[in-house]
């Protein structure tokens, strides 16, 4: 999984922009505000979901521009791309090889994975950001999983519209959409478990040295198959005709991380601890999708250089580089990447504009 040429059109700061590039690393230097973590969203975007930002669509068009913007993406043969439409700045569409498709489809292609500041809130926070977090790893492994969230996000939706409405819902509307909620929401569950047990395993043989180690567990073990999310679906249907909601699913769920050399859980330890375990969580979950797919996820890690000690910086650098791979990295300074490769690329960011050093 290796993107040979990024291109950008009204993205953000960016009018026009063509990156060539390789497998290994690219590092992407420059002051605070120049662009940098704008041509890692810009890739994170050839992926489903909403980016490394979540960011609305209309806030991702360049402001001199029309209020479209477009991402493509070359890997040798096969060509990615997604955007917006001046007449529709608010829906998104992809294609892969000039063809439209669904923006779920764009998973079976590539596998991405990011670090970023904000998420160093993420044990902190409510649910939905580790959920979301979840998700996008399970995606990276099972790209069917995109399109079970969206069917069942679809069914809940309109379930919700019904059980919210004043006038009583015909039950056997509700009942071909909790057929809906039930098939696409025991998929999720069972995604996600087999995700999160594969990880364990990866975690509990993995060296610690370098991070701490982590223990991934789920709350609602026993919504993990149809007969138990069907039971509970129907059992709450009063509760949720009262509350004008769903109430029980996987849509509330809850992802808890350990140290696991401590066995505290990842809310009660240090700022650097929970850096640590996240930085371990990527890593592992990196081999995973190398072991099962077949080929190495792109590694997006804004600004992580400059939150770790100057050995454990150049044993991360060491460990990626043997791993393989490519890896887009962002810093304010050039120094914090003296340790990697010297074949790396290497581009001074400056407002839009890029060179490389």
């Amino acid at each position: 999984m290796t993107i040979t040429r990024l291109t950008l059109k009204n993205f953000r700061n960016y009018a026009q922009l063509r990156l060539e590039a390789t497998s290994g690393f690219i590092v992407l230097s420059g002051e605070n505000g120049a662009g940098k973590t704008n041509i890692l969203e810009a890739v994170s975007l050839l992926s489903p979901g909403r980016g490394l930002r979540r960011a609305g669509l209309t806030d991702i068009a360049s402001e001199t521009g029309a209020g479209d913007f477009a991402v493509a993406a070359e890997m040798g043969d096969v060509s990615l791309g997604t955007g917006t439409s001046v007449d529709q700045p608010e829906r998104r569409k992809s294609r892969v090889n000039g063809a439209a498709v669904p923006t779920n489809d764009l998973a079976q292609w590539l596998s991405i994975l990011w670090l970023t500041p904000a998420m160093d809130r993420l044990f902190m926070e409510g649910a939905t950001g580790r959920r979301n977090f979840l998700d996008r790893l399970v995606t990276a492994l099972e790209p069917d999983h995109a399109h079970n969230s969206g069917r069942y996000d679809a069914a809940r939706r309109e379930r919700n519209r019904l059980l919210a409405d004043d006038s009583t819902p015909d039950p056997g509307w509700l009942d071909g959409l909790d057929g809906q909620l039930i098939q696409h929401g025991a998929a999720i569950a069972k995604a996600r478990f087999r995700a999160v047990d594969a990880l364990n395993n990866l975690l509990a043989a993995s060296d610690d040295g370098l991070f701490a180690s982590a223990r991934i567990a789920l709350d609602d073990q026993e919504l993990r198959d149809e007969g138990s999310l069907r039971q509970a679906i129907a059992s709450s249907r009063s509760a949720d005709r009262a509350a004008g909601r769903t109430l029980r699913g996987p849509h509330r769920a809850d992802m808890r991380v350990y140290h696991r050399a401590k066995d505290q859980p990842a809310e009660k330890c240090s700022t650097g601890e929970q850096k640590a375990l996240l930085f371990s969580i990527i890593l592992a979950h990196a081999d995973l999708i190398a072991d099962q797919r077949g080929n190495r996820p792109i590694l997006l890690l804004d600004e992580v250089a400059a939150h770790l000690d100057p050995q454990r910086r150049a044993a991360l650098f060491a460990k990626l580089a043997a791993k393989g791979g490519q890896v887009w990295l962002t810093g304010t300074e050039p120094e914090l990447f003296k340790d990697i490769p010297e074949d790396a690329l290497h581009f001074r960011v400056n407002q839009g504009t890029l060179d490389l050093r």
